[in-house]
């Protein structure tokens, strides 16, 4: 009797929402990318601060990769001072958001 009301606990558990979980809207991003098209936009681009560094292009790439990496630059996990600088700037919306809009291709 109890294993099933633990059962039945932990899959009603699964059903509700992380708490802090955040869901990205694609066109809310495309709104708040001003950021990140002067660089991530431009093909070969290479940016000299710190040293000399090619910028990626983002546009397609995984919408959790995005969305790990900028919490890592907020965070000082990555090290890129001016990505740094971009991400501490953004809350949890944003980068969710942003994630979301380079997500699609």
């Amino acid at each position: 009797m109890y294993e099933k009301i633990l059962i039945a606990a932990g899959l009603a558990a699964a059903l509700i929402p992380v708490a802090g979980a955040v869901e990205g809207s694609a066109d809310a991003g495309s709104k708040k990318n001003s950021m990140c098209i002067g660089c991530h936009a431009i093909p070969g681009y290479k940016s000299s601060f710190p040293s000399v560094y090619r910028v990626p292009m983002i546009k397609g790439q995984s919408a959790k990769y995005i969305e790990s990496a900028l919490e890592a630059y907020r965070k000082g996990e990555r090290s890129h001072p001016t990505m740094r600088g971009v991400a501490q700037g953004l809350s949890d919306q944003d980068i969710a958001d942003l994630a979301a809009y380079y997500g699609t291709k």
